[in-house]
């Protein structure tokens, strides 16, 4: 909206806003030591807050009742824009309003009490300014002098409209906080005590509030200051390890130079409630809760959000990074200022926030400097414990309250979302009811306070604006909730604390770290500083030797990295790859990161051992079979869950979500096990994800359900399965923007549509084309398409494939560039489809060039190119002078050389088919001229006719 627009909105709500402004002038100028320009600065920013956070309460109400006055005829201007003004000007009249109570009928009261609240708010804050001034020279070196500016609403509000305010005097800026801020001073103390890289802003408490430092953000100077930024960063994770700290996401960090300032710090020795069941079984709800124990619980090491609207957003005190994170939609007025008005979800990007220490930060560069700060800072601590210095220190904790967060603020901004709706206004009660019981369902997930009297105590706090807030002090433990209500036991939090420091595993603590890293990035593979590999020396003798070993090596790893339950279920925990980008949990059941791809690789391997092309491990058989419980578990929870929570219906991508699953459980099949069952249980839920799916890409949308279908449809001759997949191809060709016989398709990190195999042309062209060969010629016109807008991508004078993430570098991997593009090819020409052999003998040499020497997996690395380099050969189109010996040569040189490198987090285990060492195994076993195992970058057919 524009300012204008705005001012017009605004104007609707003078009725309430004005009055309010006139009782707030009147209670300020009662306030001692306020002088006039002062109360002036103060009302003209209450006048602001109020417009804003009203504007945000009833905008859908106002765009409903402008449309229903449009339809109905009662705005009689000539032109839109008219009708509009119409419609403003009998909104600013009170009667307007109370008419507005016949269909909501608590409207008025509602938008009355938040401003009510709000007005109190801000009078208490004036009244303890006046009262502070003089004691606020100790945070700024000198005296306050007199108060200029203000800003309100700086955070959510809490405890009747209280938020926090940004305070600009004649003398500095201090920021006034409405909470205790006991604990800010104690956590002062300890840090001083522990290290002189970091810090929290000095303070001024008083009762029940205070007034902290004003930290401004600084970009480091240089190099030095960077390596000390990223080192201390490491400190701030021991402390917050030692003093089981949370919620330190983005806007609570702030770098001013080489130091990074915890800004807010309230949520230290909170309760931990144990882990709830994932009801994927044992070994998964052994990682969770191992995992929840760890530096991850902080909220300082990037991850991805999983919550509606906020899904891929990384909000952590380390990540945020520019570039890096997805668009989010927020609701918005669009076209404002005529009568067509209407609210809509519009892609906003994410806010840059100020705990970057420099506009575009390398954390794969510096990451080392956090895991040496976090070792460094941890040493010093265990020794302070071992000189019986520690727990004296932590219990000058003991009584100062502390903030608990039992719900993270978009799950409370979506409920209130819904209370505030026209639907919510309209029936109250029934809004109520439902809030209260999505609460409840939240509390069995997240092992939250379920006391129903709690529940109508959050609710009644949304009602009229605020956050609710459950706090309690370390020692007692006790939670004290919304509505003065008690709940969970007693428990001494600094003594759990002190027990958990000394008995915490910090070999997992560094490696949650390192695994946390990739989070940071939407995509790996296109991350800065993946240094290449040194070239190994070529060796052709006794390549299957060798071959078996590595791959012998690679299972025993996996089969030693396995958490176990003894419920007979498996999993492990590393960098998995979901809708909403990269996260460190127990594996999901998807074929690119999960259970289901390290199944296939288990059974691949026990087929492979049985016709003498493998060496036999120990344990081989036991771990599928756990692998497999684990995974059936898993689904059948999730779509339990999708029937009782009405949540949003996984993908159905190829790789993440309900087609990979169904390739895996046909894949499996095929091998031996009973699987047949679990792919058609999931095939039943395809026609509501495909309904739901997010985007046309391979990996993870609705081109990733077509390929999966044709399989189940050819292995059970039920052409409801071929019918699903039309479907899919139909909603493709539905979405597809033709231009200048070109094919694109749009997607929220790529608005113009990309090239490429996992997410662009290439990839939806190609599951066209299976579609085409499968006898729906309809399809054939959009797949030639989307080949011709890959050609258009194509660089001609680079010889490669620019990489979407990256214009000024070659893509030559699997899901973008040159690996992807050829296989393709290869996969079409086999099944006697349009496929190129000329695209394929560029890609081959592209892959050859720019390919090889970065990771060694199938995603993005000489795994996957080693296929493509196969496939070239197999078609007579490789580079000049390559042969089979010199290529399998090259992929078992370098895993001799180097290990199995996996990515971005090289030190953290993945036993990942597609990012990590499984998918490395696997090709290994594919690498014998007799091995019939199915292509898993091509998605090769489960009744075995696969190009080999």
């Amino acid at each position: 909206m524009t300012h204008d627009e705005v001012g017009g909105l605004d104007r609707t709500l003078d009725w309430l806003v004005g009055p309010a402004l006139s009782r707030t002038a009147s209670g300020l100028a009662e306030v001692a030591g306020l002088a006039v320009t002062e109360a002036d600065a103060v009302l003209a920013a209450t006048r602001e807050a109020l417009l804003d956070v009203l504007r945000r309460k009833v905008i859908r109400v106002l765009v409903l009742e402008l449309n229903a006055a449009r339809v109905t005829g009662r705005l009689t201007a000539s032109d839109p824009e008219g009708r509009w003004r119409e419609f403003v000007a009998s909104a600013q009249r009170p009667e307007f309003w109370q008419d507005l109570t016949k269909h909501y009928p608590k409207l008025v009261d509602r938008l009355t009490a938040v401003t009510d609240r709000r007005v109190a708010a801000v009078l208490a804050f004036a009244r303890r300014f006046a009262a502070d001034r003089d004691a606020l020279t100790d945070l700024l070196g000198g005296p306050a002098g007199e108060l200029r500016a203000v800003e309100i609403g700086a955070g959510d509000s809490h405890h009747g409209g209280h938020t926090v305010v940004i305070v600009r005097c004649t003398g500095g800026t201090v920021v006034y906080k409405p909470r205790p801020m006991e604990v800010d001073r104690e956590l002062a103390g300890l840090v001083s005590v522990l290290s002189d890289a970091i810090r929290v802003p000095r303070a001024v408490v008083r009762d029940g509030y205070g007034w902290a430092e004003h930290v401004d953000h600084r970009y480091c100077a240089d190099e030095t200051e960077l390596v000390r930024f990223y080192r201390a960063l490491g400190h701030w994770l021991a402390v917050m390890r030692l003093v089981s700290g949370t919620d330190l996401h983005a806007e609570n960090l702030i770098a001013h130079g080489p130091v990074p300032v915890v800004v807010d710090c309230e949520s230290v020795f909170t309760p931990r409630p144990a882990h709830p069941s994932t009801g994927a079984g044992e070994a998964t709800d052994l990682v969770a809760e191992q995992l929840t124990g760890t530096v991850m619980r902080t909220g300082l090491l990037p991850g991805r959000g999983a919550g509606l609207g906020w899904r891929g957003v990384d909000g952590s005190g380390m990540g945020g990074l520019p570039g890096e994170q997805p668009e989010i939609g927020i609701p918005d007025l669009v076209g404002a200022g005529t009568d067509t008005a209407r609210v809509e979800t519009v892609p906003h990007r994410v806010p840059t926030t100020a705990n970057l220490p420099s506009p575009e930060p390398d954390l794969v560069r510096y990451w080392p400097e956090v895991v040496a700060g976090f070792d460094e800072l941890a040493e010093r601590i265990t020794a302070l414990d071992k000189a019986g210095e520690l727990e004296q220190a932590l219990y000058r904790f003991a009584d100062v309250t502390v903030r608990v967060i039992v719900r993270d603020t978009e799950s409370y901004t979506e409920l209130a979302r819904m209370l505030w709706h026209p639907a919510g206004l309209h029936d109250q009660d029934a809004a109520e009811l439902k809030a209260r019981t999505l609460l409840a369902r939240h509390s069995m997930n997240t092992r939250g306070p379920g006391d129903p009297d709690v529940h109508v105590a959050e609710v009644a706090d949304l009602l009229v604006g605020d956050i609710p807030v459950f706090t309690t002090t370390p020692a007692e433990g006790t939670l004290h909730t919304p509505g003065d209500h008690r709940c969970m036991p007693r428990a001494d939090q600094i003594a759990l604390a002190l027990r958990r420091w000394r008995d915490a595993d910090f070999a997992l603590e560094r490696r949650v770290t390192q695994a946390a890293l990739v989070s940071a990035y939407l995509n790996q593979g296109g991350t800065p500083d993946l240094h290449r590999m040194s070239e190994p020396t070529s060796n052709r003798s006794d390549v299957d030797g060798r071959r078996r070993v590595l791959a012998a090596r690679l299972v025993r790893e996996l089969l030693g990295e396995a958490v176990r339950g003894t419920d007979g279920t498996a999993t492990w925990f590393a960098p998995v790859l979901d809708r909403g980008g990269w996260q460190t949990t127990p594996l999901t059941p998807d074929l690119y990161g999960g259970t289901l791809g390290v199944a296939v690789l288990l059974a691949g391997y026990r087929n492979e051992v049985a016709a003498g092309r493998a060496d036999e491990v120990d344990g081989v058989d036991d771990l599928l079979a756990a692998t497999v419980r684990t995974a059936r578990l898993t689904q059948e929870w999730w779509m339990a869950q999708l029937a009782h929570t009405k949540r949003r219906p996984d993908p159905v991508g190829a790789y993440i979500g309900l087609g990979s699953q169904i390739w895996c459980w046909l894949t499996l099949h095929r091998l031996g096990l009973d699987c047949l069952p679990d792919a058609l249980f999931l095939a039943d839920h395809v026609p509501a994800a495909l309904a739901a799916s997010e985007g046309p890409d391979l990996v993870v949308g609705t081109a990733g359900a077509i390929v999966p279908l044709l399989a189940l449809a050819a292995r059970t001759g039920d052409r409801r399965w071929h019918a699903l997949a039309v479907e899919a191809g139909e909603r493709l060709v539905a979405t597809a923007l033709v231009e200048d016989g070109k094919a694109r398709w749009p997607a929220p990190t790529w608005p113009g549509g990309i090239g490429g195999f996992a997410h662009g042309a290439t990839g939806i062209g190609w599951s066209l084309d299976r579609l085409v060969l499968a006898g729906e010629e309809r399809f054939a016109e959009v797949a030639r398409a989307a080949a011709a807008f890959e050609e258009s991508v194509y660089d001609p004078d680079r010889q490669g494939w620019p990489d979407p993430r990256a214009a000024d570098t070659l893509a030559a991997a699997w899901c973008h560039g040159a690996v992807g593009v050829g296989l393709a090819q290869a996969d079409l020409l086999d099944r006697g489809g349009p496929g190129s052999r000329g695209v394929l003998r560029r890609a081959a040499e592209s892959a050859l060039r720019d390919g090889l020497g970065w990771t060694h997996t199938l995603c993005h690395g000489d795994s996957g190119t080693w296929e493509l380099l196969v496939a070239a050969l197999d078609h007579g189109v490789a580079p000049e002078g390559l042969d089979r010996a010199a290529v399998d040569a090259r992929l078992i040189g370098g895993l001799e050389a180097h290990g199995a490198v996996t990515g971005l987090a090289r030190e953290v285990y993945s036993p990942s088919m597609m990012s990590g060492s499984g998918g490395i195994a696997y090709q290994l076993l594919r690498l014998h001229p007799d091995c019939a195992l199915p292509s898993v970058l091509v998605l090769a057919d489960a009744d075995g006719t696969e190009r080999r």
